[in-house]
């Protein structure tokens, strides 16, 4: 790890042990976002993490567009904030790209879903004054400006703040985590469950924000777009997923507020409920569990059968119930 990161709050803290079984079955999810420098999956059957998961708060209103290292992530959550507008968290353990950004403040949320991961490193710009607190306090290694290592962080030109502060990885962590960094999350891979429904697109919207799914049978992927446009890397690369969960929640409001005054929404992503699992070309019916904070997430089918995963990104959308 960079210096100079405190690590003073994950002093004393439990270390999860992560089975090698789940670890080789999380290695699937990650297994084609590991090219382009990442490790092979041979190599990452038997790898032990050698470092902690990244995650990045990545900002994704249209002047924020197009986002840079949504492609090489392993993970995207895409999460409701004040005024019904999302914005999106990142995580990385195969493969690290040069930069990753527009980078945006944290949330509440963040905190509980990155409870699953083994001492995280959370990369964002800031957060509402009484929220900090909380965040020393989590079980992650907080990575804003102001305590990132020099040269962390730099102002994009062309863009306009706050959508332009960028992030550049290899500042912050020494190199990829490795696929075993990401095992607690639960996610598993193999072959789809019997069944499902046919599907060439999919829209998953939030109260002021939408994502569309588009099946492409040749690339065996599904082509992301956020509020009617395609999403591709500034060099024109497109960002896709193998694999799309529409992961139903309660969204209440918290204890915080943004500079205007709007309420800032609390996704509450322990407990259970619905979700809908996009794969090869299909959608497929199902329910989410995770009985605490320091657990990872499981899917069934409806007759309770585990619903795995295609091979490659997956993009999990937190929407309410």
């Amino acid at each position: 790890m960079k210096e100079p990161i405190s690590r003073s709050r994950t002093a004393g803290r439990t270390r999860r042990a992560v089975s090698a079984t789940v670890a080789a079955l999380v290695l699937g999810v990650l297994g084609t976002s590991c090219s382009d420098g990442g490790p092979s999956p041979q190599e990452s059957e038997t790898a032990p993490a050698v470092g902690p998961v990244l995650a990045v708060k990545v900002d994704n209103v249209a002047a924020a567009r197009p986002q840079t290292g949504l492609a090489a992530a392993d993970v995207v959550y895409a999460e409701q904030v004040e005024a019904g507008l999302s914005r999106l968290l990142a995580l990385y353990a195969t493969r690290l790209p040069d930069t990753v950004g527009p980078v945006r403040s944290a949330r509440e949320s963040d905190l509980e879903l990155l409870a699953q991961f083994e001492d995280p490193v959370l990369a964002f710009s800031g957060a509402q004054s009484k929220l900090l607190p909380l965040i020393d306090a989590a079980p992650l290694r907080p990575v804003p400006p102001d305590g990132a290592p020099a040269g962390a962080y730099t102002r994009e030109p062309g863009r306009s703040a706050p959508h332009n502060l960028m992030l550049h990885p290899a500042k912050v962590v020494d190199g990829p985590a490795g696929a075993a960094a990401l095992a607690q999350t639960g996610f598993r891979t193999g072959p789809a469950p019997d069944g499902g429904e046919p599907v060439g697109e999919r829209t998953v919207s939030f109260p002021s924000a939408r994502f569309t799914f588009t099946w492409s049978a040749d690339q065996g992927r599904w082509l992301v777009s956020m509020d009617g446009r395609r999403s591709t890397e500034p060099n024109g690369t497109p960002v896709t997923a193998a694999t799309v969960v529409v992961q139903r929640v309660e969204i209440r409001d918290s204890q915080f507020q943004d500079f205007m005054g709007n309420n800032s929404p609390f996704t509450v992503t322990v407990g259970s409920g619905p979700a809908e699992v996009l794969r090869d070309g299909r959608a497929h019916a199902g329910e989410w569990k995770r009985p605490s904070a320091s657990d990872g997430t499981t899917f069934t089918t409806r007759d309770g059968k585990p619903l795995d995963f295609a091979a490659g990104p997956v993009w999990v959308l937190l929407v309410a119930r």
